[in-house]
């Protein structure tokens, strides 16, 4: 019995069903929090002291890094979990993990050029933290492309899971780059664990974003998985009833 809800959870049908009734308060959720957080952070925050204005875009820089970061542990695990258990469900959650976390790297990347221009005086520099987010861009590609380059999806899933779990390396020195290496990136000015050094007048709006866009990441995973389950299972009569439904 103790094990049940794992088997359950790993069923396409249960976890369509199941999630459905999340889809709209989660979609609610997100528009609040990122509404509240984008008028706080950009109205009402303080400037900065030293940057001006131009420090506004960590309103959406810092949660698309964060997430970049965090998505990729998601992909991993769930890779993981299919190639261990063969549950396909999971080999969905990954490929759904994948295509989110590469286009939340590119903003993250993207955003980060747009800082850096007035901050440091141009657009890109070969720094540790840098060139390691841009490797983590082209592991979420490598996973993407892996899915297309085999015309067997177990074999494509099992090769884009081990590509996952092994890029995985990549994320603690992502994070710790700024510690290990003489770097013009900023070290990190808000720490969960210690002691923050951004203000708390900025810190506050940037929680609200950091979990809109956490929320934004899980609706997101939702609806992509619920459209992966829809297209594999499209064949099955609870499919087909769903689509004359």
């Amino acid at each position: 019995m103790g094990w049940q809800w794992f088997h359950r959870l790993g069923s396409p049908r249960w976890f369509y069903e199941k999630t459905s009734r999340w889809m709209f308060w989660l979609a609610l959720v997100t528009v609040v929090l990122l509404i509240v957080g984008t008028v706080w952070g950009l109205a009402f925050a303080p400037m900065d002291s030293k940057q001006g204005n131009s420090y506004r875009i960590i309103f959406i820089h810092v949660p698309t890094a964060f997430l970049a970061l965090a998505g990729y542990y998601v992909m991993a695990i769930a890779g993981a979990v299919g190639i261990i258990w063969q549950i396909k469900l999971s080999y969905m959650v990954m490929r759904s993990a994948a295509t989110i976390g590469a286009v939340l790297t590119f903003i993250a990347l993207l955003t980060g050029a747009v800082w850096g221009k007035p901050t440091w005086g141009t657009w890109w520099v070969w720094d540790a933290r840098i060139t390691s987010m841009l490797v983590l861009f082209f592991l979420y590609l490598g996973v993407i492309a892996l899915q297309g380059a085999y015309q067997n999806g177990v074999t494509a899933n099992k090769a884009s899971a081990i590509l996952a779990l092994v890029g995985t390396v990549n994320i603690p020195i992502i994070y710790k780059s700024v510690d290990w290496w003489f770097t013009l990136h900023q070290p990190a000015t808000l720490k969960f664990m210690g002691e923050s050094s951004i203000d708390i007048s900025m810190a506050y709006p940037l929680l609200v974003m950091i979990s809109g866009f956490y929320c934004l990441y899980a609706w997101l995973m939702l609806h992509w998985t619920r459209a992966e389950i829809v297209e594999s299972e499209q064949k099955t009569v609870w499919v087909r009833d769903l689509l004359k439904g």
